[in-house]
């Protein structure tokens, strides 16, 4: 038997094992778990592809680079978090559509997706162009810092549209239980950006060595070539869902439950981007080297929050595709299951960056290795939490009941988040609001960013689990008559 055969057998007996030891039902979570395998593979592939960035980028610049980087890629952010919401509308409707037997209108859906996607990407584009220095001097007073950040952002955001793009196809795919295909193109292309990184970023053979434009320049030619070959493969006609490129472009009422499902979603993302920009400033009062520490560890740990991402898309196709069939009761096991199997894999691997964090840590070439350890492992404390938060956001989303997920947004980000790391101020700092000198600090340093991190991540668990309870979200389906016939 080869290695493959051999990891494939492993992976196959896992839920069984899981089951035998009471903590899943086997059927179900057996589901979850082969639709989220995908999806964890991809997501991870693009997690390490990032840390390669960093680590690249620390290797030949330092940490100035490092923080730069985490700057820059935080204006990123917004426009990716922004597309993840509307490819949240785009797998709940084609999830409900799908398990209705509707593919037609599930096609349409796409289309509606592409036309949303191409909207919101190009103002954003254009704004990141011309406004990109001042957006990340928000954030740093370092002009290194700046000057890194800002030359990164400007040339990656050239990609936003293709990367809209290929998220909808992905997330498309996804809601029509095919997530092994979206993996395919990953393992295509972003082998891809991690060649041309390690090429630009250091300047092996005739390249010349760009630093941080060269890690931006690898990632966008990366997202170009996904985009290209989802546009060919859903064009093709021959996948689950499919983009027929003539006949009817608009509907008006898919178009709105697209909308109306991604606009919480829309406003949660926002809402965690701005959070992270009060956040950030503080980490960068503290100083470069906790901002530098912190992007590097929590770009580790990202690889442990990787399971809560597959089982999160599970979890949307599982319970879309139920509710459209009209089978309310197995969504909500599905719901349940899959949380079970995400949290014991999302705990197994984040065990195992916690272990290894001092040799990870030390691997970025930073000059300070325990602060960065220190980050791990608060992050890996912080990992039940968001893997609970995630995977309930995802069986919510799959019933188009997104709202709760943005009132726990708000209430971990600016409620808990932000408050407590402001405490870690000098308490000789001072802001000033509505022309009143303030000083929130307390002097508590990183262990109010600690406590911070880790109150955000639970209370978002707390609100999106207690939604879920409730069962209210049957309802919400119900109403949105999109799937199941009255």
């Amino acid at each position: 038997m080869g290695l493959r055969g051999m990891v494939r057998r492993i992976l196959d007996r896992f839920p069984s094992v899981l089951a035998r030891l009471g903590l899943v039902e086997r059927a179900k979570a057996t589901e979850a778990f082969d639709l989220a395998v995908p999806v964890m593979v991809t997501g991870g592939l693009r997690v390490l592809l990032r840390m390669a960035d960093f680590l690249f980028v620390g290797i030949a610049l330092g940490d100035a680079a490092i923080a730069g980087l985490e700057l820059g890629f935080q204006y990123y952010f917004i426009g990716f978090g922004l597309s993840l919401a509307l490819t949240s509308g785009t797998i709940s409707v084609v999830s409900r559509l799908q398990g209705a037997g509707k593919r037609g209108r599930a096609d349409l859906a796409v289309k509606q997706s592409l036309w949303l996607s191409l909207a919101v990407a190009v103002p954003l584009t254009v704004v990141s162009w011309v406004y990109a220095e001042p957006l990340v001097a928000v954030l740093t007073s370092d002009p290194a810092v700046v000057d890194y950040g800002a030359a990164y952002l400007q040339v990656v955001m050239l990609s936003l549209v293709f990367r809209f793009w290929s998220m909808v196809a992905a997330r498309a795919l996804a809601g029509s239980a095919d997530t092994k295909t979206p993996m395919y193109v990953r393992l295509l292309t972003l082998p891809t950006n991690v060649v041309l990184n390690a090429v630009l970023v250091l300047g092996l053979g005739p390249a010349p060595a760009l630093g941080v434009v060269g890690a931006a320049l690898g990632t966008a030619v990366a997202n170009t070539l996904a985009a290209g070959v989802f546009f060919a493969l859903l064009a093709s006609g021959r996948y689950a869902i499919s983009l027929p490129l003539r006949g009817r472009q608009l509907d008006v009422g898919l178009l709105q439950e697209i909308v109306r499902v991604a606009t919480p979603l829309g406003g949660m993302r926002l809402l965690q981007s701005t959070a992270r920009f009060p956040f950030l400033f503080i980490l960068g009062v503290l100083g470069t080297p906790t901002l530098a520490a912190y992007a590097i560890g929590r770009r580790v740990m990202l690889l442990a929050l990787m399971p809560a991402w597959g089982y999160a898309t599970a979890a949307s196709t599982l319970v879309g595709q139920s509710l459209g069939a009209g089978e309310d009761d197995d969504a909500s096991d599905y719901g349940w299951q899959t949380l079970r199997i995400g949290l014991v894999t999302q705990l197994l691997v984040a065990a195992a960056l916690v272990v290894a964090a001092r040799p990870i840590a030390t691997a970025f070439g930073t000059e300070y290795v325990g602060l960065t350890v220190d980050f791990i492992r608060v992050f890996g404390l912080a990992t039940a939490g968001f893997s609970v938060s995630r995977t309930m956001r995802g069986s919510l989303r799959g019933a188009g009941d997104t709202r709760w997920p943005l009132y726990g947004t708000f209430l971990g980000s600016y409620v808990v988040r932000i408050p407590l790391a402001a405490l870690a101020l000098p308490t000789a700092f001072t802001v000033s609001v509505a022309g009143v000198a303030v000083s929130p600090g307390l002097g508590l340093g990183t262990l109010a960013i600690f406590l911070a991190i880790v109150g955000d991540f639970y209370t978002k668990a707390a609100v999106n689990t207690g939604r879920f309870y409730t069962g209210r979200w049957k309802v919400v389906a119900q109403r949105a008559a999109v799937g199941a016939d009255d």
